[in-house]
């Protein structure tokens, strides 16, 4: 593999522009997609002589330190800020290599069209940190490499994976993130062996929750929203406690802005998470990620593959499986994952159920917004218990109810009506316990 061109004086100055006091830090994901937009030539990977590698590789690496140092400046400047006061630490080669015992195998513990990564330790900090090498023939190029370091470098929440630094030595692209100890979704619900145990309702529940959190922050708290396309099992990663964080932001896209209603892009993403719309126009919206979400939180309700080549006729794509017992609640028991047996609140499990309905409408304009789904995944998550504590409110969750048994076919209105319930129920407790604290506080 090659290396990137130098950039252009023009890019330069482009680049220098960024420092200007007037610039918000969306100006800065505008800036990165621009270049790369106007320098299609300078992904381009023809096979150079070494001498050539050492001279083209240091403004990639110059120019992305430019980038991610300005970003972090302009949000460490703002008040409350101070957690993302470091910029990205970039790494030679020789460095990761050392952390990580030369990519030793023992070290492995991830692999895909990107790549590899491997556990390593940095032996300046003693931190523990995962090293993502970019395979020079793989699917993630020059170009997801740079997205992601401009991404993760301006996007900064307890949902998100965080970037310590990459490296860009010759034609070696690494990226270093916080090691998340229990790896992947997908090692913890998906094909299971036999000695492991499954996770429980209220667990599947909370990850769903953390999950919506970071499309959440994408969506609706970063400016320009951005779009993550890229959601499925195995990008949501944990942490010994099973918090989730969004990782992998190679394929992330700026949103719509002003009367834009949608951005056109090449259809990327991975099949059986992409929105039907998105699949066939190439119009994508935050609502193609509400979509992506409702395929992962049906796998987590159903404990299956969304794409499963192993099973029969239309049972192989989970949406398609599942969208006529959507229909039917006498049916809705049939997508409890049996590995479960049946240990969760009815009410609960069918409120989730309706979530998922009304994520993968084909409509997008019937979908709901990732902020509502996050109101109502707040009230599932975790058991009545915990829920009701000391200063708990008078709102309880609704009875437990078992599953219907009559032959009433269940509406889109009516799943419409489920997710309102638990929308509503999830911002009256969280008020009801805001006023309980306030007045406990106050009688102290």
């Amino acid at each position: 593999m090659g290396c990137f061109s130098c950039f252009s004086s023009q890019e330069k100055k482009a680049f220098k522009r960024i420092h200007s006091k007037s610039k918000e830090k969306s100006a800065v994901v505008r800036q990165g997609e621009t270049l790369l937009q106007q320098r299609p030539h300078s992904l381009s990977r023809p096979k150079p002589q070494q001498d050539h590698l050492r001279s083209h590789s240091q403004p990639l690496s110059e120019n992305i330190r430019k980038v991610t140092a300005q970003a972090t400046h302009q949000k460490s400047s703002k008040k409350g800020d101070s957690q993302n006061n470091i910029a990205a630490q970039t790494f030679t080669f020789r460095e990761l290599a050392t952390a990580t015992k030369n990519f030793r195998s023992e070290c492995l513990i991830g692999e895909g069209g990107f790549g590899r990564v491997y556990k390593g330790h940095l032996n300046k900090t003693g931190q523990t940190v995962a090293v993502k090498q970019l395979d020079r023939n793989g699917l993630q190029g020059n170009r997801e490499f740079l997205v992601e370091v401009l991404m993760l470098s301006l996007l900064h929440h307890s949902n998100l994976v965080n970037l310590i630094g990459y490296c860009a030595d010759g034609d070696q692209r690494l990226l270093v993130y916080e090691y998340m100890s229990l790896g992947s979704l997908e090692d913890h619900l998906l094909d299971l062996e036999p000695d492991k145990l499954p996770l429980d309702w209220f667990t599947r529940m909370k990850i769903a929750l953390h999950a919506a959190k970071g499309l959440e922050y994408l969506h609706h708290k970063a400016n320009p929203p951005v779009i993550y396309r890229d959601l499925k099992s195995s990008n949501i990663l944990l942490d010994k406690e099973h918090n989730a964080k969004l990782s992998d932001f190679g394929l992330a896209k700026v949103g719509p802005t002003g009367d834009n209603t949608h951005v056109s892009s090449r259809v990327m993403g991975t099949y059986g998470y992409c929105a039907p719309e998105y699949q066939q126009t190439g119009k994508l919206t935050i609502k193609s990620d509400v979509y992506s979400f409702g395929v992962v939180l049906l796998e987590l309700i159903t404990g299956k593959r969304a794409v499963d080549i192993t099973r029969f006729g239309h049972q192989q794509n989970l949406v398609t499986w599942a969208e006529p017992i959507f229909k039917d609640t006498r049916r809705h028991i049939e997508l409890a994952d049996p590995l479960l047996e049946a240990n969760f609140p009815k009410k609960n499990f069918s409120q989730a159920v309706a979530i998922a309905s009304m994520c993968l409408q084909n409509d997008p304009v019937v979908r709901p917004l990732i902020s509502d789904v996050v109101t109502a995944l707040s009230a599932l998550s975790a058991p009545e218990k915990e829920l009701i504590s000391p200063f708990a409110s008078p709102t309880r969750a609704p009875p437990l109810m078992q599953m219907s048994t009559d032959d009433n076919i269940i509406s889109t209105r009516e799943c419409q009506q489920e997710v309102a319930e638990a929308i509503e129920w999830g911002s009256n407790s969280r008020i009801q316990n805001a006023r309980s604290l306030a007045s406990c506080g106050s009688s102290v």
